[in-house]
């Protein structure tokens, strides 16, 4: 019997209903660490902190791991083979609407032909059992102006606190699953279902846009401001660490790797996260830079989130998490640098 898409379960008994996921596969999820949060292996309900702002890394480590084996291979007699013959069942959970806007795009790009068979083998093992939240993370966060405060799907469950139970959203047969024959989790009434719009309707109040102005005007900003000196002044305070790109949800650059054993013979081809923040990343053959300074490396990473990915996919790759901003050795702020590329095309545009 499928179940309808919204039903509810009292917090007495979600710990019960917890460790029953463990049946559909390896459990991830929020857990303290040092005063900051990260995605690691759950293996009882004391380990989860649903109430956190995001993770030092997103969970896009466990379905584009930041070290991954491509294939085996011997060069006489040369032969190859698949490094990975089997990949693992696995629930995502407690994974924040900005975090799961991330997959989306991820999904996006390793989804277009010619498809990434690593990524999707795990992406199609994954159940992602998302959380919705009630108040805004901090002053890095840039969530509502994305339009990611809310969930806008890209999940097999939600779960949105309400008071002593919480309300969960079906969004696929995966999260009916989660769900199927615990007799403890009920159907929704028409109640919870009202509870539910007027929770939405007041997070309205309490989320504010972070932007001084509308998306369709970023772009616009950023279609017009290739060459402004803010990407001068941002260049001049990056010190060049790589943190922003490193944390970033929707990064997808990597490199490919040989590695030989000390026979010379056999070996393992694998590829790691890369980053356009590195500085010989956009050096080729014979030296030549063509993205030679850090002002010409941010400006790059910030197009990626806010321009070029538009043009390809219409799709904002920034999810407004606050990662970057939060862990900028140069205290570098994404919302502080598109406020003032906003201000300097409404300035253009005027005359001033």
């Amino acid at each position: 019997m499928v179940m309808e898409r919204y039903a509810k379960i009292s917090k007495k008994d979600f710990s019960k209903w917890f460790s029953s996921l463990e049946d559909h596969g390896r459990l991830y999820g929020p857990k303290k660490k040092e005063g900051r949060h990260v995605f690691r292996p759950i293996k009882d309900i004391s380990e989860l902190d649903l109430n956190y702002i995001p993770t030092i890394l997103p969970p896009k480590k466990y379905y584009f791991p930041q070290k991954e084996k491509l294939l085996k291979f011997s060069i006489k007699p040369f032969k190859t083979a698949k490094a990975i013959s089997e990949f693992e069942e696995f629930v995502l959970f407690g994974v924040h609407t900005c975090d799961i806007a991330g997959i989306q795009c991820m999904d996006v790009v390793f989804r277009e032909e010619p498809v990434d068979s690593n990524y999707i083998n795990r992406k199609d093992r994954m159940t992602t059992v998302g959380i919705e939240c009630l108040k805004p993370c901090d002053k890095y966060a840039n969530c509502v102006s994305m339009g990611n405060h809310v969930p806008k799907g890209g999940y097999d469950i939600m779960l949105t606190e309400l008071e002593d139970k919480y309300i969960i959203h079906i969004n696929s047969i995966k999260g009916e699953n989660l769900l199927h024959k615990r007799p403890y989790i009920k159907k929704c009434a028409p109640a919870d279902r009202e509870q539910l719009d007027v929770l939405r309707k007041n997070k309205e109040q309490v989320f504010k846009e972070e932007f001084i102005g509308r998306l369709t005007e970023v772009y616009t900003a950023f279609s017009k401001l290739y060459k402004s000196d803010i990407w001068r002044d941002v260049g001049k305070r990056c010190v060049g660490c790589g943190n922003c790109t490193a944390v970033c949800p929707t990064c997808y650059c990597f490199d490919v790797l040989d590695e030989l054993e000390f026979n010379l013979n056999d070996g393992l081809r694998y590829r790691i996260w890369n980053s356009c923040q590195m500085d010989d990343f956009a050096r080729v053959s014979g030296g030549e830079d063509f993205r030679p300074g850090r002002d010409a490396r941010q400006r790059h990473r910030y197009y990626r989130k806010f321009k070029y990915p538009v043009d390809k996919f219409n799709r904002y790759f920034c999810t407004g998490c606050g990662r970057c901003s939060r862990t900028c050795m140069a205290e570098i702020n994404l919302i502080e640098t598109v406020n003032d590329l906003i201000g300097e095309y409404r300035n253009v545009s005027v005359g001033i």
